[in-house]
């Protein structure tokens, strides 16, 4: 068995000539270029996949090789998993799989009866070997295309592999690869986005998932996993981001960032120095535009679209309407151009690559659950202090609580594998829902400003602000009547209780 650990990147196709020309390209022991047929087999209800088994021939010259591979473990586009390669003779055979129980199944004959090509892959491959550190990088370059049921995408990547190595090599070469090439790293294999076509599903936006957390794991560890989870939610979107007008892709790629953030923050106290600083303050650009493209989104969707709608005969509404949604196309056109640039992939990596660094110091000694138990009851005392000062005439303290309620929200969201029975679910839904008011409240309150800088100094247009500003006043109400309520009642919300008692 080998254990294959590689970074896998999306190299945008009008960057492929300029990626053949780093001048870094140069300094290669060796050049290799293979055109390469692939195809991926599996059950017709897709057993294999279920099982995290891929099942490969790839036909090299005249020779084909079986290749199978195990799930392993992935994280923001690194992978390490297991395979086993051996050559094809006209039958599968699986008898070098030294994973006992994984040769059985697959040698089952009911089992192999049933499995049928899945996908297939033809690319040209050209293959560059470094040296590095006692070891040796593979850098390949692949294009062509995946073909399924009829359906076909391309294939535009960039891979780089271990080769007796250390992980940082890795990353030291994509890095300078990275200064002026539009590189990121791809959390999706050619093998995923086959059975996709194969499936016909759509691309849709990804929301966040819940991380598992083992209790005995150190809180250093329970932050790596956490923030790789929070990059792979971001890459998962941003390829929808770049090609599709949903604005929910953008959306989602600014909640993984703000979660990424809030993660930084709850775990601070344990991460090694530089860490947090490497991070902070590209997430904080990329935040800041993302969220430009977000509020006017939100601000034509949801504050001016619907009394457009509800008074179609109003002349003076569509003009404004029209200076919204031009401000909106301008925005969403430089946040994808900043998610286009180079120095965004450049930010991953970076993120990558001091996630993967090993601690400064040595082992905490100082368990997750007692760690969580200590960060929670203190966002939960701040947000108990927040609730008692916040007043429904005092926008700036409704937007303090809405912080504090969010970041106890996310610190609960990323502790709750260690919490008992359903009491976490119960109060993440409660307090969503109070976040969701509060953010409601905060932007039909900043929703004044941004339509009066719309409207400049045009008084029809400003009379169309305040024609906007009286339909909502009836639901800006109900929402502070809601608060009003959940005011008194917020103070009295108790943490649940983690699995195990802290020490």
């Amino acid at each position: 068995m080998a254990e294959e650990v590689e970074l896998k990147l999306a190299l945008a196709e009008d960057h492929q000539a300029r990626f053949l020309r780093h001048p870094l390209l140069k300094q290669a022991l060796a050049r290799h270029v293979d055109t390469l047929d692939n195809i991926y087999y599996d059950t017709a209800d897709l057993s294999l996949r279920q099982r995290g088994i891929a099942l490969r021939l790839r036909r090299k010259g005249r020779d084909w090789l079986q290749t199978v591979k195990l799930a392993g473990s992935s994280a923001g586009g690194l992978s390490s998993r297991p395979e086993w390669e051996t050559p094809y003779s006209g039958h599968f055979d699986f008898s070098a799989i030294d994973a006992v129980s994984v040769r059985e199944w697959l040698q089952r004959p009911k089992l192999l009866a049933r499995i049928i090509p899945i996908c297939e892959t033809r690319f040209r491959r050209i293959s560059w070997r470094f040296s590095a550190d006692h070891g040796a990088v593979l850098l390949t370059l692949d294009r062509g295309w995946i073909i399924a049921n009829g359906r076909r995408e391309a294939i535009s990547e960039v891979e780089l592999e271990l080769a007796g190595a250390p992980v940082h090599a890795i990353f030291g070469l994509a890095t300078q690869l990275a200064e002026r090439i539009a590189l990121t790293p791809s959390v999706l294999s050619k093998a995923e986005r086959g059975y996709r076509l194969h499936l016909g599903t759509p691309p849709t936006p990804c929301k966040a998932e819940t991380v598992a957390l083992p209790a005995a794991i150190e809180p250093l560890d329970a932050f790596r996993r956490i923030a790789m989870s929070c990059l792979e939610h971001l890459q998962r979107n941003h390829p929808g981001a770049l090609a599709s007008d949903d604005p929910e892709y953008i959306h989602q790629m600014r909640v993984a960032t703000r979660r990424l953030r809030a993660a930084l923050r709850l775990f601070h106290p344990v991460l090694p120095g530089g860490v947090a600083e490497s991070l902070r303050e590209p997430l904080w650009s990329l935040m800041k535009q993302l969220g430009r493209a977000r509020d006017l989104d939100v601000l034509l969707t949801e504050i001016a679209n619907p009394v457009l709608a509800a008074l179609p005969n109003e002349p003076r509404l569509p003009a404004l309407a029209s200076d919204i949604t031009n401000r909106r196309y301008a925005a969403r056109a430089e946040a994808i151009a900043m998610l286009a640039a180079p120095g965004y992939g450049r930010m991953l990596l970076t993120a990558l690559e001091s996630l993967h660094a090993g601690p400064a110091d040595g082992p905490t000694r100082r368990t997750l659950q007692d760690f969580a138990f200590r960060r929670l009851k203190r966002l939960h005392r701040k947000m108990r202090r927040l609730a008692l000062a916040a007043s429904i005439g005092d926008p700036a303290s409704l937007h303090a609580l809405r912080i504090g309620v969010k970041r106890l929200r996310y610190a609960l969201e990323f502790f709750s594998p260690l919490m008992r029975g359903t009491a976490v679910n119960n109060e993440l839904k409660e307090l969503s829902a109070l976040q969701d008011t509060l953010g409601q409240l905060n932007d039909l309150t900043n929703a004044g400003a941004l339509l009066m800088d719309c409207a400049g100094d045009d008084p029809r247009l400003r009379e169309a602000v305040t024609l906007i500003g009286g339909w909502h006043g009836p639901h800006y109400a109900s929402l502070l009547a809601s608060v009003s309520h959940e005011l008194i009642r917020l103070p009295q919300l108790r943490l649940p209780k983690l699995s195990h008692k802290p020490a």
